[in-house]
Parts: C-alpha cells; structure tokens; sequence
C-alpha cells in the first residue's frame, strides 16, 4: 500500500465473540455473605447478577475462548493481538502470547495492554492505529478478566460489583462506508489519580504478598464516591470531543454503549450526552462489571438480538483505574457472534510446552 492508501484505510469490526464462566452468583447469593441485599445492590448499581470462574479457569482460557469465537464470526485470521486486561495469568510474561499460540496463530506478535476498565478502548485505538498505518491487516482485541482473584470478598463496595469474562473484536482494514469501520479514537490519563483505583501491593514499589498482610494492601480498592464522579464527568468529555471532531450529533447516534461499571454512572452519561433511552446498550444486570472485558461483552450480546441496524452510528465509552478514559466512534457491525459448544466458556487446557531444541554443539 503506497501513503494514500494508508491514509484512507479504515479499521472495521468483522467479529465478535464472548465467553462467560457457568457459575451464575446473585445478589441473593451475596447478601448470605455480606451486609447487604438485592435491593441495596439493585438500586445502587443496576445490578442483578454476576459471573465466576472457577479455581481451574484463567483469564487466558476465557480469553482463548472468546478471541476463537470472534474468529469463527470474521472467518478470518489476525495478525496481531492485543489482550486488554488486569488481571494477567502471571505477572511476567504478558498472557497474550500465549492465548495467540492457543488460538493456533502462529508467531504473530502478541502483547498485554493495561489500562483496567478503559483497556478495551485502548486497544482498539492501537489496533486502529496499526491498521491505518498499514503496519498490519487485522488484530484481534481481547478483553478478558478474572476480577474474583483480585477482590476481597468480604469488601462489600466492590464484591456485589465485578465479574468475569471476556468479549473480543476482529478488527480488519477496509472502507469507510462498511459496517463496523471506526471512524475516530479519543483517549486521555491523569495519574494524579493512580490511587483511587489500585493493588497496592504486588508490583515493583511493594512486591511480596503475604496472607498476614492488611487486606487494603493485597485486594483491589476502589474509591467509589470519586470515581463515580470522575466517571461521569471524563466519558461525559471525551464522548463529546470525539462526536465532535467526527461531526456526529449525540442525538443522531443509533447505539451507544459506556463501559458496564454502574448503571447510574451509564444513565447519567448517556442523560448528559441526550441519547434516548431506545439506543442505550448494555448486559450489567447479569454479568456485572467485567472491566475490559465489559464493552465488547456489551457489544456481542447487543449484536447477538440484533439491536441496531448494520452501518448505524455508534458510540463506545469508558473509564478506568489509571486514571484512563476514552471514546471509540464506529458504525454498527454488521457480524454476528457465534454460539459455540457449551465447554468453550470453560476452561481449555493449556497445549503441553513444545521440547527446547538442543543447543548446538
């Protein structure tokens, strides 16, 4: 491709998968655990229930799960792969390579992207990117978690809240006026507020975990009033620099869909915004928050009933722990997820390590 081809190139969503662990726990089932109860957690999230892995499943088989059912949607292949997630099978190395390697890809490059709840949008601006530039033809975006390692489960302000699973796009070089294409990307961070969302322990500034350790330091804290406020305040921002540098009016989108965090947060982003009711897209009543994995887990399953029209405008908005944000401006896909066998959403072992060749002699 010479300059102007990279130019008008466009990256277009060509599939769509998902992938949710069996073991359904409801507000019901919590409120035996923890002050707290269906009503308590309902009206103040919007949310009814929430999925778990088991001890044997990892965000990579989630993961692999999802990015092959995507796969099957495009009946195409990527060749890069961009995993957007927490909550990584180990700390070193990165989980995407892997999930690459079980999905039979090959030696594509394949790497982590952290930007929590936000990472989702991250990494469709990367692929975006890399596609525009022609660097690659497709990428694969993955966004996947298991949140129930990282939560204390006697927290009451995040327990009720997060979930797993993962939800996954195709992402291709095409055309402008195919559905799926993107046609802007808009992301922002402010680390003044790395705090109010955070492990505190586990990385290179407190690396040792230890059980006898304060829980504040080991499990996942968030600063709920805070984040409730800047949540609404940045994807509120960003969603309305980027419609209008695309010159799109929110009242003439067709889908919109903000990262599955709170139910209130959403309303009052898409009030603020004045989109009606009718286009606003979501699934966190039963699966609740699943961080990256939330926004195209949302997608799959709105594409799934068939809720918007192939081409129509849509919106992608979250924000996250970092503190990250950022807005996506796409038409609606026009590929359908697929239903796979009912063991894909469980755990898919891990190939057994290919032999070292020997060293020379």
């Amino acid at each position: 491709m010479d300059l102007l081809d990279h130019m008008s190139a466009y990256a277009v969503a060509v599939g769509l998968g998902s992938s949710l662990p069996p073991e359904t726990v409801t507000n019901h089932d919590l409120s035996e655990q923890l002050d707290t109860s269906d009503e308590w957690i309902r009206t103040r999230t919007g949310i009814a229930a929430r999925r778990r892995a088991d001890q044997c499943t990892t965000t990579a088989d989630l993961a692999v799960a999802a990015g092959r059912a995507a796969l099957v949607s495009a009946d195409d292949s990527p060749d890069l792969v961009v995993l957007a997630t927490t909550t990584p099978d180990r700390r070193c190395p990165a989980t995407a390579p892997e999930v690459a390697h079980r999905l039979g890809l090959g030696h594509v490059p394949a790497f982590d992207l952290s930007a929590v709840c936000s990472g989702f949008v991250y990494a469709t601006g990367m692929a975006d990117a890399v596609i525009r530039s022609g660097l690659y033809r497709s990428v694969l975006v993955i966004g996947a978690e298991t949140y129930s390692r990282i939560i204390d489960p006697e927290d009451r302000d995040t327990a009720v809240i997060f979930g797993d699973g993962a939800g996954a796009v195709l992402y291709r070089r095409g055309d402008a006026d195919e559905p799926g294409a993107v046609h802007g990307v808009e992301l922002g961070s402010d680390g003044s507020g790395a705090d109010l969302v955070a492990i505190a322990a586990g990385g290179s500034r407190l690396p040792n975990v230890f059980p006898d350790m304060p829980r504040d330091l080991r499990f996942f804290r968030m600063t709920g009033r805070e984040v409730f406020r800047l949540a609404i305040r940045r994807m509120t921002a960003s969603a309305e620099a980027l419609l209008a540098q695309v010159g799109w009016p929110a009242a003439e989108l067709d889908g919109f869909i903000g990262h599955q965090a709170n139910q209130r947060i959403l309303d009052a982003v898409a009030n603020r915004l004045g989109i009606p009711a009718e286009r606003r897209f979501g699934n966190i009543g039963t699966v609740g928050n699943t961080a990256a994995a939330s926004i195209p887990l949302a997608l799959a399953d709105a594409a799934a009933s068939q809720a918007a029209q192939p081409g129509g405008r849509t919106l992608l908005t979250a924000f996250g722990g970092g503190l990250t944000w950022g807005s996506i401006a796409l038409t609606w896909p026009a590929a359908r997820p697929v239903e796979l066998p009912p063991h894909a959403a469980a755990r898919i072992p891990s190939p057994r390590p290919e032999p070292l060749e020997p060293a020379p002699a």
